[in-house]
């Protein structure tokens, strides 16, 4: 209690000091007294790894790991944390696994598979949820023309949104009656990117292709061929014609616009409104052995997603985003999506204030739904080649998915004042079953198998 009241009495001195004397330094000296002042309110645990290293891909929603480095976050909590670009998401995968990275923004499919039995098996923890939304799929200027005359238009001429890929359906059939097959693009096998534009063709009764044990392309009985490109890449594959359409997270659609060499059709908010995309990931050895710090980093991270949330704070985002050693992509790329809006055809920018989300809606919570998702996409493709009971898909993911690490984190940020006590959802970690999906179908995560049962194209399960 001393403490708080010598440095109260020593910022009012210096305030009081700093501006009689005038200029631009009493405004700087009080601007970081303040802010020591809203960093004393940490209560920092006993922490057993102070200095870390976090991976990440230049994409937009990696935004949390900036923020928390950049606004000091992570040194309120006592951590000394370098943040490094990767080239791909299997390196991501195989340095956490490897424990070259202490942790990183991954998508929310790879831990999960990892757990699951599809590609590199490890044991991998999720506390924190990186954002909802943020992906879109875009098609070149070509598919796009040929397209455009299959979506319903407004009384203005402008294309009427969500578009769906029944549009896309006779552009296919054209391609395969000339001998050419449709090629698009998605980042990795266990991406949201990849389930969200299987989900988006198949509910326009475009068959996306299918996996097995013995065949990991995904490419059986497949009317588009889907491939992986890494995120930053996605526009020059897409301008040198090896795929025609992609689906990527931000900002590799604006920058398709901006370049003038695609156009976005559609954006994984009216895929699957509010859907979870990043995930941030640890080993479970590095949550056993460093349990305080796994609870200091998703303090940080959530505090950072709070404050990316605030509408006044995304033009300072973009701008630090904007840096190399981040997305690295202009400001006013980033800008198109990060600060409400998205553009579709250049020229066509629309309101979306959701399309990127950190906080809001419980963002951040590591909900086990969004993770049963996952799982029962993996089965409806084939990358789970064999039936599983209801009970496997909750017990899968409760090992993967640790809202109890959330919980710690967020009720400390209660006591220190950080977030207000409504922000921490009173759930047992299912959301309610929702429609709220591009083609209307009910998605409830306590019935797995009766979800994946209601799809026309994909397994079924007994």
């Amino acid at each position: 209690m001393k403490s708080i009241f010598t440095k109260a009495s020593l910022f009012v001195s210096a305030t009081f000091l700093l501006v009689a004397c005038g200029g631009k330094d009493a405004k700087k000296a009080t601007t970081e007294t303040a802010a020591e002042q809203v960093a004393s309110k940490t209560k920092q645990l006993d922490i057993e790894k102070r200095q870390l290293t976090f991976g990440f891909i230049k994409l937009t929603d990696m935004a949390p790991l900036a923020i928390a480095k950049e606004k000091g976050f992570f040194e309120d909590e006592g951590l000394f944390v370098s943040v490094e670009a990767q080239s791909n998401w299997k390196n991501v995968l195989d340095r956490v696994i490897d424990g070259q990275l202490d942790g990183s923004h991954m998508l929310a499919g790879q831990p999960i598979a990892a757990g699951a039995g599809f590609g590199r098996q490890a044991q991998l923890v999720t506390p924190f949820s990186m954002d909802l939304n943020g992906n879109g799929i875009t098609v070149s200027n070509d598919v796009w023309s040929k397209m455009k005359p299959n979506v319903p238009a407004d009384a203005a001429g402008k294309p009427i949104h969500p578009i769906k890929a029944d549009a896309l359906k006779p552009v296919i059939t054209e391609y395969k009656n000339s001998g050419k097959p449709f090629k698009m693009g998605m980042v990795f096998p266990v991406s949201t990117h990849n389930y969200e534009i299987r989900y988006w063709l198949a509910a326009a009764g475009i068959h996306p292709g299918m996996y097995t044990a013995d065949n990991v392309q995904g490419q059986i009985d497949a009317e588009v061929l889907l491939s992986v490109t890494p995120p930053p890449q996605m526009p020059a594959t897409l301008e040198s014609g090896t795929i025609y359409g992609y689906c990527v997270g931000e900002p590799w659609n604006q920058q398709a616009v901006f370049k003038g060499i695609g156009v976005p059709v559609t954006t994984n908010y009216d895929i699957w409104k509010n859907n979870p995309e990043k995930v941030f990931v640890m080993t479970k050895k590095f949550v056993d052995d460093n349990p305080n710090t796994a609870i200091a980093v998703t303090k940080a991270l959530i505090r950072a997603g709070k404050w990316l949330d605030e509408p006044t704070n995304r033009a300072e985002a973009v701008k630090i985003l904007s840096m190399s050693q981040y997305v690295g992509a202009p400001e006013e790329v980033l800008a198109n999506s990060m600060t409400g809006t998205f553009e579709f055809e250049k020229g066509d920018k629309r309101e979306m204030p959701d399309f990127n989300v950190f906080y809001k809606y419980n963002a951040t919570y590591p909900f086990y739904s969004d993770g049963i998702w996952f799982l029962t996409q993996m089965r409806r493709w084939g990358q789970i080649p064999e039936t599983k009971t209801a009970d496997w898909y909750g017990e899968t993911i409760k090992d993967i998915y640790r809202p109890d690490i959330w919980k710690k984190a967020a009720d400390l940020l209660v006591a220190e004042g950080q977030i207000p006590a409504t922000d921490i959802p009173a759930t047992d970690g299912y959301k309610p079953a929702t429609t709220d999906f591009i083609d209307g179908t009910s998605y409830d995560a306590k019935d797995p198998i009766g979800y994946i049962n209601s799809f026309a194209i994909g397994n079924k399960d007994k």
